[in-house]
């Protein structure tokens, strides 16, 4: 496993008022959600990345307002008739 290590200040902490292992772990799960909202990842990856079950991390989009379905509808359609 890599292990990736950034300095912050104290205060970066303070911005969003939690313990360092607490900020580091919001920083990997927002990370993941941006990167699906993307399309950089799927979900099952972003999942993995982040260190959650694929049912927390869809928990994890609803939260915060993103959707789990990245297609649209003309894409769902399309898929549908080609089934």
């Amino acid at each position: 496993m890599a292990l990736i290590t950034y300095d912050l200040s104290p205060s970066a902490f303070s911005a969003l008022r939690l313990s360092p292992p607490e900020f580091a772990r919001e920083m990997r799960v927002a990370a993941c959600v941006q990167w699906y909202a993307q399309g950089q990842v799927s979900q099952e990856k972003a999942a993995e990345i982040a260190g959650l079950s694929r049912v927390e991390f869809l928990e994890e989009l609803f939260r915060r307002r993103v959707p789990a379905v990245q297609a649209t509808l003309e894409e769902l359609i399309e898929e549908m008739e080609h089934e």
